[in-house]
């Protein structure tokens, strides 16, 4: 039950909380709507003249030859059982190739990339195409090895008919096109374009060659699909120039294409040059057998053996048949094994006719690393380490093949043997056939031999040749690059946004720690969690130092309120009151609670004694606009010096336009200290019990005095007065120790000066009904309303 009774209190303290927190900083709304604007100018500003970043992009499809083969593509089937994907290693394998510092330095070369043209604006540049430029930097010394260390920025501006150069080393000089230039990387000249006319002032940068293609290597994004079997290439580029980035990605894509190609080419013209030889070879070994043929048949005159002999050697002929198969391979091997031989790291034939796949498959990786290591010598000396690397990779093939053919060709010859033993035993039952047609058949065979291997390499040699013009396609261009308009950076939406979000956060951020390093009391609240004496009111904030007759401001109602927490905390018992006004410290408000107190109490038909005790710094006259009645009256002080003198004497009665009497502090003495010490005080006090219904003393500050302390014993109830936005809350300590300590009788808190407009205090709505409330007390809505209406009262 105790949890459910207390639970609305606790959220009704959240929501009080919140209110208040919130309208501390809706107090500051100019603050925000200034930042605001400011921000959201500064986004207008950025979005209108910041780089606009396009993103291109293009998709090619690789075409791989091996793909087709049927043994391969029955391995390719087995390998996505096995979850392993040979299709996504070509593709990383050709991305790589993609990526390469050679095919992008073929980019920057042919695209003369590494010349840059741009309109010069007054805030930002538009680059544009070298195609587009109305001039063409040309560089005339390309042989100058400062072309790779050095850059060079021109500014081209035209003058009337003439122009001027400038740049970082010679400053302005007159120039005229195509006139020649001697500068750090050689000599350069500017030509014109077509019949492009010069508006503008034209940047031209130059930088070396190898620092653009770093630059591109950064830029170019070029990655597969996520299928692992899929054989696209995806490539994007984010550029402020959409026209330059498609030239980039276009002829990457085109590049790429030819350097497949001229590979294929080089292989294949290897090839068709070891078979034209190997042709020429054969063709006088044919000439040669059919000589001997045909001076045999001349010599014995032979004539067509009988219907039983060649019955028989129907028999042999399929060891014959294998036996010149495999003497053909042979000597297919022993070729192949001259050319490695005799090869000094050159290209070798493939695909000649063995059967050893192995033995192909070697060749084809020894042609590679030749073909890698021929592109590479076009940008490098024999000497750089890459080089030496793939001479001794293509080294090791060569021992490899040799190898390869030594065991291909032995097991060849084992089999040729074997046929040949097997011949002889034909042979023996041949030795019945007449000699001469023994020996024919000896001069025969190697005709067919010879004319076999012949026929053998014609057909390559077509199959070369059919290869080498009907050679498929390396690649298929899905999309070519291209570029939208809309910009990826900056987006409209997100920096509008991040400008209203900054915007608030700004002067969030600055009232937060203000407010953080704020150390002062603003409301009870810092009060009430500090100690738990009783307070009996807030006065708001006021311009007015007195409060006038008739009254019924927010100043006059607190009071009233002050007024009524008074009689609460003195009760009925009495017939007087004696109420005591101190402070912590001085400028608290002291003297402007005590003579507005004097004032609304005297209002209500009161008989009221105002008392200046603060004898150290008299402020009550001054408050009260009376300071020229220190010159005609007698103090306090005097009093004290002097008490055969009747209390009567000291009054100041009911001076205008006020309904209560005055007793001032009187002059400034040296030891005020020992003069509230002599016992006094006392006298003037009690007769102020005798003859007024409150007895109003303005005691000094207890913090810095001890003469409040001295005779606080004579007080009914004692008012401490704490300032909002003035007092350090550290300084609570103060009231805190005489209030646990009671060394203030009956104490309790006024808190002055309380800003009601910045969400400090709670209100009470002052001024309720009368129509006289001050600002204070008038909501925020209200206020914006009306300075929107002087706003557009203005326009």
């Amino acid at each position: 039950m105790n949890n459910q009774t207390q639970l609305p209190d606790e959220i009704k303290e959240t929501e009080i909380n919140l209110k208040q927190l919130f309208e501390q900083y809706a107090y500051y709304w100019k603050w925000f709507i200034f930042s605001l604007i400011i921000c959201l100018i500064t986004a207008v500003i950025y979005l209108r003249y910041s780089e606009k970043i396009y993103n291109i992009t293009a998709k090619i499809l690789l075409q791989d030859e091996d793909k087709a083969s049927g043994e391969l593509s029955g391995l390719s089937e087995l390998a996505s059982l096995a979850n392993v994907s040979t299709g996504s290693a070509f593709v990383l394998d050709q991305i790589d190739v993609l990526k390469s510092r050679r095919i992008f330095r073929k980019v920057v070369e042919q695209n003369r990339l590494n010349i840059s043209y741009s309109i010069k604006g007054n805030v930002k540049n538009s680059e544009m195409l070298e195609s587009h430029s109305p001039v063409k930097m040309v560089i005339l010394d390309l042989s100058n090895q400062k072309l790779d260390s050095l850059s060079l920025d021109f500014i081209l501006k035209k003058k009337g008919s003439s122009f001027t150069l400038e740049d970082k080393k010679n400053g302005n000089r007159s120039y005229s096109l195509g006139q020649r230039i001697q500068t750090e990387i050689g000599s350069i000249m500017f030509l014109p374009q077509g019949k492009k006319v010069i508006e503008n002032d034209i940047l031209i940068s130059y930088e070396p060659v190898n620092i653009t293609v770093d630059n591109l290597l950064k830029e170019v994004q070029i990655t597969p699909n996520k299928e692992k079997q899929s054989y696209v290439v995806n490539f994007a580029l984010n550029s402020r120039n959409v026209d330059k980035a498609e030239l980039i990605l276009n002829s990457l894509i085109e590049q790429y294409n030819k350097d497949v190609t001229d590979d294929k080419s080089k292989v294949t013209k290897a090839t068709s040059e070891f078979i034209d030889s190997r042709l020429a070879l054969i063709s006088k070994d044919l000439e040669s057998a059919d000589s001997k043929v045909a001076d045999y048949k001349d010599r014995n005159n032979m004539v067509d053996m009988s219907s039983e002999v060649q019955l028989y050697m129907q028999n042999a002929s399929d060891n014959e048949r294998k036996l010149v198969e495999f003497q053909t391979q042979l000597r297919l091997a022993d070729m192949m094994g001259s050319s490695v031989n005799s090869n000094a790291g050159n290209l070798l034939p493939s695909n000649i006719g063995l059967e050893d796949q192995s033995i192909q498959s070697t060749v084809k990786s020894y042609n590679d690393l030749v073909l890698e290591r021929d592109d590479l010598l076009k940008s490098a000396t024999p000497d750089n380490p890459v080089v030496q690397n793939l001479n001794k990779n293509i080294n090791e093939l060569g021992s490899s093949l040799r190898s390869s053919l030594n065991n291909y060709r032995q097991g060849l010859q084992s089999n040729v043997n074997s046929l040949l033993s097997q011949k002889n035993k034909f042979e023996g039952k041949l030795n019945q056939l007449p000699n001469q047609e023994r020996g024919f058949k000896d001069i025969s065979r190697q005709q067919q031999i010879v004319e076999s291997l012949y026929l053998f390499l014609l057909q390559k040699r077509e199959e070369t040749e059919i290869k080498a013009s009907a050679t498929p396609a390396n690649l298929k261009v899905i999309d070519d690059a291209y570029g939208s308009d809309v910009p990826v950076s900056p987006k409209k939406a997100i920096v509008v946004l991040g400008s209203l979000i900054l915007g608030l956060l700004i002067p969030f951020a600055i009232l937060y720690l203000k407010f953080l390093m704020d150390n002062k009391v603003h409301s009870r609240k810092d009060i009430e969690e500090k100690f738990n004496s009783p307070i009996l009111g807030e006065i708001p904030a006021s311009e007015d130092p007195v409060v006038k007759d008739n009254d019924r401001s927010s100043l006059a109602e607190a009071f009233r309120i002050l007024r009524t927490n008074i009689s609460f905390m003195l009760g009925a018992k009495k017939d007087s009151a004696v109420i005591f006004v101190t402070s912590t410290t001085s400028g608290e408000g002291k003297s402007f609670v005590s003579t507005n107190l004097s004032r609304i109490l005297a209002m209500s038909g009161k008989r009221v004694l105002l008392i200046g005790a603060d004898i150290r710094s008299p402020k009550v006259l001054d408050y009260l606009g009376l300071a020229h009645l220190q010159h005609t009256n007698i103090g306090i002080t005097q009093y004290l010096i002097n008490p055969d003198m009747p209390v009567e004497n000291i009054i100041i009665r009911k001076p205008a336009p006020y309904d209560f009497d005055i007793i001032y502090s009187g002059y400034i003495a040296p030891n005020p200290a020992e003069l509230l010490m002599n016992g006094h005080i006392k006298e003037v006090i009690d007769y102020g019990r005798e003859h007024y219904d409150y007895v109003i003393v303005d005691t000094a500050p207890v913090s810095l005095v001890t003469d409040t302390l001295l005779i606080s014993e004579f007080a009914d109830l004692t008012m401490y007065v704490t300032r909002a936005n003035y007092l350090d809350k550290r300084l609570l300590n103060v009231p805190k120790e005489l209030y646990e300590q009671g060394k203030l009788r009956n104490m309790a808190v006024v808190l002055n000066d309380v800003d009601f407009a910045r969400g400090y205090g709670y209100g009470y709505g002052y001024g309720y009904g009368y129509g006289y409330a001050d600002a204070s007390s008038v909501s925020l809505r209200a206020k914006m309303k009306k300075q929107f209406k002087k706003l557009f009262k203005k326009k």
